[in-house]
Parts: C-alpha cells; structure tokens; sequence
C-alpha cells in the first residue's frame, strides 16, 4: 500500500515539476514577446529618425551653413558629351 502511495506522490511531483517549468517557460516567453515589440517599436522610431535626418530639408541647410555649399543654379549645370566609339573588333590570335 505503501509502495503505491510513493508511486502516486512521485507522479504527482512530476506532474507538478512540469507545470512549474511550462509556467516559467510561458512567462519567459511573454517577457521576450513584450522586450520584443519594445525593440521593434525603437527601431521603427529610430529609421523615421534617420529618414528625418537624411532628407533634404535638413541636409540643404547644413551643407550649406557648415560646408559653405549651395543649391546649384540651372546656369551652373554643365552637360559633358561622351563621344560614341565604333565598336571594336574582336583580337586575333
């Protein structure tokens, strides 16, 4: 009789050893979803922030007030024919 009540007690407190270890696992497993969603929301803030910084109406300004550089004019642009060569020949041995 004894000897059942050790199997019993011994299934039991592996039954429950098991629940204990798939409730840390599920709690874990939400922590990391919220960590998660965190990092992808600072990120997402992070690449608006770096399409802000990198667009023209921060960069015109800087150039221009840092480096001394402005927009060009059309009279300042300058178009550079490249001649057309014939097509060569393939060498021979």
């Amino acid at each position: 009789m004894i000897v059942w009540l050790l199997v019993f007690l011994g299934g039991a407190l592996a039954v429950v050893a098991r629940q204990t270890a798939a409730f840390r696992t599920a709690r874990r497993l939400h922590d990391l979803r919220e960590e998660r969603s965190g990092l992808e929301a600072r990120r997402a803030e992070l690449e608006r922030r770096i399409r802000v910084a990198s667009s023209r109406q921060v960069l015109v300004p800087v150039a221009e007030r840092s480096l001394g550089l402005h927009e060009p004019a059309d009279s300042e642009f300058v178009l550079f024919v490249v001649p057309t060569s014939p097509p060569s020949s393939p060498a021979r041995p």
